[in-house]
């Protein structure tokens, strides 16, 4: 066997169907890229249709098996459609990524309960609801891997994103909980933390000083690339290499939770 061979059977993809909720922003493309190029078909699922036919562009430009469908993550039915669409379109869906999330800053008094709510909706609410969704599908053709996407944040404080980090707390907890639920029925479930990984939902919250304080609490001083969240993600998805991986949290931060000053 060569090593080229041992590589494909650890932690090949080929033949498995994967739907990345929130596929069209920036972490959720780079990560459909990553399991596309390792072998699997990926559904683009996002809000925009022309959001995610422009993320399909660049993924069969790429030589990726692709096709999108839309969805609200705060609507059940919208979520049922979405998946009742990726069987439609493939005929099975091995891989869920729960990759949609939104971000809003601000101090604490000035917290709106409205705004609040709204992101619980979508980041923690939503993962909710799809792992429900898409659990479904998985108990009737025999398992699958989901991943979660949380955050630095999850646990440990960071100014101004309190909505945001309640609500990564909260995945990170979910995800315990349903792996430990789901682990004698084939369905892994894992979550990645990424540290600094400037996106349009956090990109304006970066002023000066707290670009600062964030590399000198990131032992790397540098921020993350989207595409250093692929190797992890294959891990964690792949039915050889993770197969005896539930229920974790990866890390993914230039050395941030492990910083003490």
């Amino acid at each position: 066997m060569s090593s080229a061979e041992f590589l494909e059977g650890l932690f090949g993809l080929n033949g498995q169907v994967a739907v990345v909720i929130g596929g069209a922003g920036a972490l959720g493309l780079c990560l459909s890229r990553g399991l596309g190029k390792a072998g699997a078909k990926i559904v683009v699922a996002d809000m925009g249709a022309e959001a995610c036919q422009a993320a399909v562009d660049k993924l069969t430009a790429d030589g990726i098996e692709a096709v999108y469908a839309t969805v609200n993550v705060t609507d059940k039915d919208s979520l049922r459609a979405l998946c009742a669409e990726a069987l439609k379109l493939t005929g099975k869906v091995d891989i869920l990524v729960n990759c949609a999330g939104i971000n809003v800053g601000n101090s604490f008094v000035d917290v709106d309960p409205d705004v609040w709510d709204k992101i619980m909706s979508v980041n923690l609410k939503g993962t909710m609801m799809s792992c429900q969704v898409f659990i479904e599908s998985m108990l009737q053709t025999g398992g699958g891997s989901i991943l979660n996407i949380g955050s630095v944040n999850s646990d440990r404080p960071l100014s101004r994103v309190f909505a945001y980090a309640a609500s990564k707390a909260g995945v990170v907890n979910l995800t315990r909980n349903i792996a430990q639920e789901f682990a004698t029925k084939n369905i892994r479930v894992n979550a990645i933390c990424p540290g600094f990984f400037p996106a349009e939902q956090n990109r304006k919250l970066l002023d000066e000083k707290r670009v600062e304080n964030i590399m000198n609490g990131t032992p790397m001083r540098r921020y993350g690339d989207p595409n250093e969240l692929v190797g992890t993600a294959i891990l964690l998805l792949s039915q050889n290499a993770g197969s005896y991986i539930t229920g974790a949290t990866f890390y993914v931060d230039g050395g941030f939770t492990c910083s003490w000053f």
